[in-house]
């Protein structure tokens, strides 16, 4: 039965395969027949790991017989024995790394999983194995950002590149995510736009984040302070494009992804962008716009989708448009699904039909069994015509697993299809006997899935054989099925159908019956209750007797609940007690059979009810009287009087039990009776002393326990059980170990529990042993053969008696290692990589324990192009579990002589080796030469030079050169091929075009046909006749905000940037660089003023190419000027600042003189301590003191004498009459001389807002600095 059922689950897929041209052989239900391998599971192409676990590249096919799988790595074998970092799982190629010994990057290669059997070989795509990276952010310190309100602004993000790309998004200090808006929002690459930035935009906690989604981490960049100042109104201004930049642009995207395209302005008022299509109308149902309409988004993008898109900014003074060029590429695709299989009968025709698509269009390669068809043996049942492969009279022989790769520039498609010749008479796969049941007047399919090769074909008998269906009612698909359309009760018969092909016929029996419809009598009508009240809903229906009902009932579309007793459902009726307003609703009523179903709905309204007094109810109190009557052996009755419900009702009675003999103080439930009953018959164990007490239930809790009843023994009597989980095994080759799971105490029905043990030879006439045991689990027989059979029991005694007869079991004694070798050992070489040994099998008898499977020991002696004496190649083991005669020996390296030799194991280990035998691989592929280089680089020629491969397979007999031209967007240009000799090891290619990129492919060919091939890439030298710069129009202009540079360019570079140095810097400084990004303007900031700067374009191309600078155009910056009003140019300020020099003058000549007449004063000391280094002289055209600065540090007027605190400075040889007259703690003697030491008074900074100072020019400090001149 459970074959059968089995069957069954396969057959859906069977039937809807079932095709004339293509049939897969159902492996799962048909035992025997033979299958090419078929890759059922694989990695992605595109495998990115996490670096933290195990590394697991699946690999999982079928065939019959199972394939065996091997990998390549990089393009070469990859051989797992040699990694011990590398394990294979059993049955299947998948590889699982064990990186907790390794390094995950160690293992970031291209895979390859090859499955083959002995009739064909399947391989995987190229698996490309990455490691997911979340890199942390470059530390950077950034500055300030301080704007004018109303001008736009960009916050950069910049993340860290991550693989997969990180996910970008702002948030503030307090994670919470930073408002966006019409005005502010976030570009595609992560950047914060603003169109104009408003006085609440300023802040100190711009954060930029980016979440790596394979590792689950978040980084984040330093917080971003934007201060924004309202000096002046801003004026409002027509939009502008911040991005893309220019009146258009183009993209490119891959059919069946994502487009994305962004169009961000900058304006006062904020504009309003808006999308549409100039070649025709966007597709409504795969367009989205996000970031309020800054992004068009559509996703699975098809052809039509090509075109020009124009997005147009839009405020109350104007708009600006940008025409985005959309080209649509494809990366192969399918057109009618993959190849399908083949299975056909010798002398058939068949096609494989490989029919893709793409943009440009793929090139179409064919393999068979992984080798290129034309190096494959020739058959001429086969022919080759592009996309199809057409198979004309195939024989048997001719299966094989066929490869088709579909590439283009974007992309590969690789799909195996096997060709599968076989000769089977037809099978009929569906159940004997099965039965069809319908409805009446509904389609009735009766199938007969079947298989055979040729395909078989059907026919359908009803009842008797007489004649064959066709025809009205009757319709017959291509798998077999029956068809009646509108079935009857006149179409209840036994079909019959039959298959036949050359090979043989089939047949089998198929009943069908037609049933009444099931149909509701009574409908559930519209009921109007009260709460508290009960509600019934009839739902009467009538069915076809046969069937079996089952009746659902729904409110609101939900199921009722289950737990809820106030609901009880009848067969034909809902019965709802204690109706509450929740109870209110539509109720439906759902009939079901196994073949139909019928429903009816009804509402139900709930009103208020009369109030009634509120019931106080508590738990119950416990039951009272137990009584034991009707005592027996091993029963007794239980009666007992139930305590006060308290106004809730009993619901169920818990009994329990002590058991005074073997667990004194512990109480067990025995069983539960419903609150209806006071009496109950229990059934009980022998030898136990029961005492029992009851417990009672309502809505409210448990009762407490009931007194305990009076004690009743129960007699001892034999076990009713047996021990449980007898086995036999051996620990020694002449022992045999018997255990068992032994008896719980209730099991043991009385005292002096012990085991009965029996054994004996498997043989006929053998007799029984007995031993008997107690507190043990496990007996030892000792002096056993060797891996003999024993039937062996396992009985339970006491000192009443025994158990039951136990069931006997069979066990074996100890293994021991086995004392034959496998004999007529033999191999048969497939290929050059691969080789078949077989053996015939070991006697059971020599084994001498359960055979585990065979061992082939085989290890690489010498290549036919090396000494006979490298024999330092390691043992190679493969194991075949079970008991096989034959094996496959993947991996081989060609033309090699090799050495086996073949052991049997059992669990005890391996048996001798057979004798050791030797066979030779044919020639193979040679590896990729060892190096390609280019020297001798000229305009139009250079010379490329190689070594040999490190790996020959072979006689090395020509190398085969291939060279193409490479643009600036890496696509390819026509190939050359040149065939070299094998003696040579460089070439000079001439006649190349200059200042062009080339790449070269190199590989070696034996007898066998060509290996991988190395490439390398090179350029030709620029000619610097033809040279012309890309650059034009280059242009300056400086302003407040810096020097504005703009430009036109017009070369294919993408990496653009602008270079600046001092006019006249020395030859050891260094140009500063500034990315363009795209663009054809650039603001150059942090220029100093009253400087001029030499600056030019770059552009750079490849890293073989040379750089194109273009024309320098000189800029020259201006010195700062104040915006404020120079009160210094003005006439009464010169007359002022000329009568306080005068006086200062005249009382400085006083001090001179009051000096001389006096002694030293002791201020020298101190006047030292606050030297200025710096000393400008007064302007002598306007009076002026220098230039003024006033910036964020306060800094004091260039040529001024008076420093941070106020007070006034002078040089060592001058004094200064601020120091003696306005300080007011210094006094002097009547010669004049200074008494006492100074102090100046510190005053307070004041914090300035903004870069420049809104203060006028203080005479005072005017004044202090004239001071320091006088």
């Amino acid at each position: 039965m459970m074959e059968w059922r089995r069957m069954d689950a396969a057959l859906l897929v069977l039937l809807l395969g079932h095709l004339a041209t293509a049939l897969e052989v159902p492996l799962d239900l048909l035992e025997g027949l033979p299958q090419p391998p078929t890759i059922t599971h694989q990695s992605p192409k595109d495998y990115i790991i996490d670096p933290r676990e195990n590394i697991i590249i699946h690999c999982d096919a079928k065939g019959k017989p199972h394939p065996s799988f091997s990998w390549t790595r990089n393009g070469t074998h990859f051989d797992i024995d040699e990694d011990p970092n590398v394990t294979m799982r059993p049955h299947s190629g998948t590889l699982v790394v064990d990186i907790s010994r390794a390094k995950a990057e160690h293992y970031e290669c291209v895979y390859q999983c090859t499955a083959r059997n002995k009739h064909g070989t399947a391989v995987s795509n190229n698996i490309v194995v990455q490691q997911s990276r979340s890199p942390l952010w470059s530390k950077e310190k950034i500055k300030p950002i301080v704007v004018q309100e109303g001008v736009s602004l960009v916050l950069p993000c910049r993340p860290p590149a991550g693989l997969p790309p990180p996910i970008i998004f702002w948030m503030d200090n307090y994670f919470q995510r930073l408002p966006q808006s019409s005005r502010v929002s976030q570009s595609l690459n992560g950047d914060l736009y603003f169109s104009n930035v408003l006085r609440e935009d300023s802040r100190n906690d711009y954060i930029c984040y980016a979440r790596f989604p394979y590792t689950q981490t978040i980084q984040q960049k330093q917080p971003i302070t934007v201060k924004v100042l309202n000096k002046e109104p801003a004026d409002e201004r027509r939009p502008s494009f911040l991005i893309p930049s220019g009146p258009s642009s183009s993209k490119t995207v891959l059919r069946g992804q994502v487009l994305e395209m962004e169009c961000i302005a900058e304006g006062l008022p904020t504009p309003e962008v808006s999308w549409t299509k100039v070649s025709g109308d966007l597709p409504a149902k795969r367009t989205s716009f996000l970031h309020y309409q800054r992004t068009l988004r559509i996703v699975n993008v098809s052809e039509s989708d090509a075109g020009d898109y124009r997005c147009t900014a839009r405020n109350q003074l104007g708009s600006v448009h940008h025409t985005i060029h959309v080209m649509v590429k494809a990366a192969p695709y399918w057109i009618s699904g993959t190849p399908r299989n083949l299975v056909l009968a010798p002398g058939e025709n068949g096609v494989l039909t490989c029919r893709a698509n793409g943009i440009p269009k793929p090139s179409i390669t064919w393999t068979m069994n992984g080798e290129s068809i034309e190096n494959s043996p020739k058959d001429v049942s086969r022919k080759v015509e592009d996309d199809t492969i057409i198979f004309t009279d195939v024989q048997t022989g001719s299966s094989a697993v066929y490869q088709c790769n579909v590439s283009n520039d974007y992309g590969y498609l690789l799909s195996n299809a096997f060709v599968n010749v076989l000769s089977e008479p037809p099978r009929v796969l569906t159940s004997a006997n099965k039965v069809y049941q319908v409805i009446k007047n509904h389609r009735a399919l009766i199938d007969c899935a079947s298989f055979g090769s040729p395909i078989p074909k059907i026919q359908w008998y009803k009842d008797s054989r007489s004649s064959i269906l066709e025809g009205d009612p009757y319709i017959f698909h291509d798998n077999g099925t029956l068809e009646i359309p509108i079935a009857q009760a006149q179409n209840s018969a036994k079909y019959t159908c039959v298959a036949r092909n050359k090979f043989g016929i089939s047949e089998n029996q198929i009943y069908l019956e037609v049933k009444e419809p099931t149909r509701i009598l009574t409908l559930p009508e519209y009921k109007v209750v009260q709460s508290g009240t009960s509600v019934v809903f009839d739902c009467k229906v009538k069915h076809d007797p046969s069937l079996i009902p089952n009746m659902i009932w729904y409110k609101d579309e939900g199921e009722l609940p289950e737990d809820d007793k106030r609901f009880i459902i009848e067969s034909d009726s809902l019965t709802i007690t204690d109706v509450t307003e929740n109870d209110a609703g539509e109720y439906r009523c759902l009939r079901n059979t196994t073949l139909d179903s019928v429903s009816a709905t009804a509402k139900l309204t709930v009103v208020e009810a009369t109030p009634t007094p509120a019931v106080v109810s508590e738990r119950p109190d416990p039951p009272t009287d137990l009584e034991l009557t009707d005592q027996e052996k091993r029963s007794v009755r239980l009666t007992w009087t139930p305590g006060d419900e308290h106004n809730s009702p009993i619901q169920r009675f818990l009994i329990q039990y002590e058991d005074s003999l073997h667990h004194r103080g512990h109480w067990h439930n025995l069983t539960e009776v419903p609150g209806t009953k006071t009496t109950a018959h229990l059934k009980l164990s022998p030898y136990v002393h029961y005492t029992f007490r009851v417990l009672a239930i309502n809505d409210v809790n448990w009762s407490r326990p009931s007194a305990p009843s009076k004690v009743f023994r129960t007699e001892a009597a034999a076990p009713d059980d047996n021990p449980t989980g007898v086995h036999g095994f051996g620990t020694e080759h002449n022992n045999l170990v018997i255990s068992w799971k032994p008896l719980t105490g209730h099991q043991s029905n009385g005292p002096g529990l012990r085991y009965k043990v029996m054994w004996r030879q498997n043989v006929e006439g053998a007799e029984w042993m007995t031993e008997t045991v107690a507190n043990s689990t496990k007996f030892v027989v000792s002096g056993t053969p060797t891996f003999f059979p024993y039937e062996l029991k396992v009985q339970a005694v006491n000192d009443h008696g025994e158990g039951p007869e136990p069931a006997g079991i069979l066990g074996y004694s100890g293994e021991d290692l086995p004392v034959a070798f496998p004999e007529n050992v033999q191999a048969i070489v497939l290929n050059s990589t691969l080789a078949k040994v077989h053996w015939n099998p070991v006697p059971s008898k020599l084994i001498r324990g359960h055979l585990k499977g065979f061992k082939v020991y085989y290890w690489r002696e010498h290549e036919h192009d090396h000494h006979k004496n490298n024999n330092n190649h390691p043992k190679q083991i493969l194991t075949f579990s079970g008991n096989h005669t034959h094996g496959m020996l993947p991996g081989l390296h060609p033309y090699s002589r090799y050495l086996f030799n073949v052991r049997v194991y059992n669990g005890k280990g391996e048996g001798p080796h057979s004798p050791t035998q030797e066979f030779e691989t044919p020639e193979g592929v040679p590896g990729p030469p060892t190096s390609l280089t280019v020297t001798d680089t000229d305009i139009d020629s250079l010379t490329l030079e190689w070594s040999p491969p490190h790996v020959h397979n072979g006689r090395i007999t020509s190398y085969t050169l291939k060279y193409q031209p490479v643009n600036n967007s890496n696509e390819l240009g026509p190939a050359e091929e040149l065939d070299l000799p094998a003696n040579k090891t460089s070439v000079t290619l001439s006649n190349l075009k200059y200042n062009t990129r080339y790449k070269f492919y190199l590989n070696a060919k034996t007898g066998r046909g060509a290996g991988p091939a190395i490439s390398q890439e090179a350029a030709t030298i620029v000619d610097e006749v033809r040279h012309v710069s890309p650059f034009g129009n280059v242009s300056s202009s400086v302003g407040e905000d810096g020097a504005l540079i703009s430009w036109e360019y017009w070369g294919p570079e993408k990496n653009v940037y602008v270079e600046y140095i001092l006019k006249n810097s020395e030859g050891e400084e260094e140009w500063q660089k500034e990315l363009v990004n795209g663009s054809q303007n650039i603001m150059l900031k942090g220029l100093k003023g009253g400087s001029s700067y030499r600056v030019r374009l770059v552009a750079k191309g490849h890293h073989d190419q040379p750089l194109h600078l273009s024309e320098e155009v000189l800029v020259t910056v201006p010195a700062v000027v104040s915006r404020q009003v120079d009160i210094a140019t003005q006439g009464w300020f010169i007359g002022l600042m000329c009568a306080i020099a005068l006086l200062i003058l005249i009382l400085l000549i006083i001090c001179f003189i009051q000096r001389n007449k006096g002694g030293k004063y002791p201020v020298k000391e101190k006047e030292d301590a606050h030297t200025d280094p710096e000393f400008q002289p007064m302007k002598d055209d306007d009076c002026t003191f220098g230039e003024y600065s006033d910036n964020e540090d306060h800094k004091p007027l260039k040529g001024s004498r008076t420093p941070s605190n106020g007070t006034v400075k002078r040089d060592d040889s001058d004094d200064s009459l601020v120091d003696y007259g306005e300080g007011g703690d210094g006094q002097f003697n009547e010669d004049g001389s200074f008494i006492g030491q100074y102090s100046g008074k510190s005053a307070s900074r004041d914090t300035a807002e903004g870069h420049e100072s809104s203060e006028a020019p203080s005479p005072i400090n005017a004044m202090n600095s004239l001071n320091s001149f006088v």
